[in-house]
């Protein structure tokens, strides 16, 4: 688990250079040599898998490669920190989740400013999460695990602190009204495998993470955090169709640039991404995943961003989730 000192120490170290003052006007010929791509979190992850699908046809697009780098750890803000301290050049890219918006409320020393610092893009869409339990626990539906995990302590896994599989299982046990312990991981995959051998005994994982794993029978999904059905698990009910009031999570995936990234260099990336994601063999990879449709301009998503970080302020304070 990250202490507040090493997430500090690893933070501070990544922002060696002052932070960009101004935009920084868009070549004529953007983009004239390779871009990376930051996702922060491990490979393998709901965000890794689905930005690399969108990033491939959006490198051909532009005629440069786009290098992906996974930069997990803490929640998301290791990476997050090294993209709002980069150039505002077009260059360099965020890949993110929802844990995006809730940073501002568990790491409220991060060195960055989640509305200040990144410029949003586009949304690749949301992706449910799905409540998941190892069929060796023997508990099929949701209201049976409920009452199970109200007679004892449950464990819960998450892709880090603050990240969105940490929230959603936090708004899904707030709602039900019981208690369970976090334990934070570094990555989905690493929370998934840890519920796979019923060492921890639920998680609330990306559809793109768990889904492969649920298809073996090796996971059971118990329900969807979000309003209405995934398309990729139909038969699987929502929390909320369940029994468990205001207990969904709007899980979204999207692109960001820093801050000050010229206007031009938005709205072509914006353009050239929904684009790659229109592409009949990208839906083909993106609809397994169950990603449901997100259109919102740059603008709508910036407000959006702004209206969760408020929000999940409130959801920490009432579950209580502190960084150590």
């Amino acid at each position: 688990m990250t202490t507040r000192r090493e997430f500090l120490r690893v933070a501070m170290a990544a922002l060696a250079c002052p932070l960009p003052l101004g935009s920084v006007s868009a070549e004529p010929n953007w983009p004239s040599r390779p871009l990376r791509a930051i996702v922060p979190f491990s490979a393998g992850s709901s965000i890794d898998i689905v930005g690399r699908v969108v990033l491939d046809p959006l490198s051909a697009r532009l005629g440069q490669p786009i290098v992906v780098e996974d930069r997990g750890g803490a929640g998301g803000t290791i990476g997050c920190a090294v993209v709002a301290q980069a150039p505002p050049d077009g260059y360099t890219l965020l890949v993110n989740a929802s844990a995006h918006s809730a940073a501002p409320a568990i790491y409220p020393d991060a060195p960055y400013d989640v509305t200040r610092d990144f410029s949003a893009v586009i949304p690749f869409g949301t992706v449910p999460n799905v409540v998941i339990i190892a069929p060796s626990k023997g508990i099929k539906t949701l209201s049976q695990f409920v009452s199970a995990a109200k007679s004892e302590n449950m464990t819960f896994g998450s892709a880090g602190i603050g990240s969105a599989t940490h929230l959603a299982a936090e708004r899904l046990r707030l709602s039900a009204g019981f208690n369970a312990t976090h334990v934070p991981f570094k990555g989905g995959l690493e929370a998934i495998t840890e519920v796979m051998t019923g060492r921890v005994d639920f998680a609330c994982m990306g559809v793109p993470s768990a889904l492969p794993f649920i298809a073996d029978g090796k996971l059971v999904a118990l329900a969807v955090c979000t309003p209405k059905r995934s398309t990729s698990l139909p038969n699987v009910p929502t929390t909320i169709e369940a029994g468990y009031a205001d207990s969904d999570y709007n899980y979204w995936m999207g692109l960001f640039v820093p801050a000050h990234t010229d206007r031009a260099i938005v709205e072509r990336l914006r353009q050239e991404t929904q684009q790659a994601m229109a592409e009949p063999a990208v839906m083909d990879k993106l609809k397994p995943q169950g990603i449901e449709p997100m259109p919102l301009s740059p603008a709508e998503f910036d407000a959006l961003i702004k209206k969760e970080v408020a929000a999940n302020i409130v959801l920490a304070k009432a579950a209580g989730i502190k960084i150590n």
